[in-house]
């Protein structure tokens, strides 16, 4: 599991921003720990805009999914490969393809351009030749993610079919290394977005904004 007490220490976000500014300030992405973000902002659910909280919903029903997957791993790891495994891995990647990837689009699509305008706005960017923001670094994760997840979604697949036992149990253990590490960027990636970038768009955009935001959520209904 993710030790988002030492987040701070490990997280190479933090060691990227420290190298490319100068002033003595908190990176958009780095909260000081899960419970105290930069500057002691922390807003209440209830306090976010609706169309905020449908994004953190949407995060819950991603971590529980993700408990699940992690528990499936870990008795794959003790026990074996099951039949009664299959159906649960199945449902994650499934999970993957539909409900992860919608609620990508609705970041990308309806919060990230003005929620970036806004940081470029204010300077919370990075030195460097191009100004990179959290929004990029968000961006970059949702390509990211799904790349591991079609890599260990394979590695699955292949470890299934291998007739050679030893290139089997290779291509298993393969498979549960990407699939913890999966588990681990999407766990990250969701606490850098409800702790620290939905605190920040409910403090920069108005709240006609986020209404007009909350409305364009219709698109993606099912």
């Amino acid at each position: 599991m993710t030790d988002f007490k030492n987040l701070q220490q490990v997280d190479p976000l933090k060691r990227m921003v420290e190298r490319q500014t100068e002033k003595e300030e908190f990176s958009p992405m780095d909260p000081p720990d899960a419970y105290s973000p930069p500057g002691g902002k922390e807003i209440p659910y209830e306090e976010m805009h609706p169309f905020l909280q449908r994004l953190m919903d949407d995060h819950k029903k991603c971590v529980a999914e993700l408990d699940a997957f992690e528990e499936v791993l870990s008795k794959i790891h003790k026990e074996g490969v099951k039949p009664d495994f299959n159906k649960p891995v199945s449902q994650f990647f499934e999970f993957l393809d539909n409900a992860v990837v919608t609620h990508n689009l609705k970041e990308e699509k309806i919060l990230f351009p003005l929620l970036q305008e806004r940081l470029l706005e204010g300077g919370q960017h990075s030195k460097g030749p191009e100004a990179t923001t959290a929004i990029d670094v968000l961006e970059d994760d949702h390509i990211k993610i799904m790349q591991l997840s079609a890599v260990t979604f394979n590695f699955f697949g292949l470890a299934g079919r291998l007739p050679d036992i030893a290139s089997r149990a290779i291509t298993l253990d393969a498979a549960l290394e990407q699939g913890k590490a999966l588990v681990e960027m999407l766990k990250l990636h969701i606490f850098r977005e409800d702790h620290v970038t939905f605190v920040q768009a409910q403090e920069m955009l108005i709240t006609e904004e986020l209404d007009e935001m909350y409305v364009q959520l219709e698109k993606f209904k099912r």
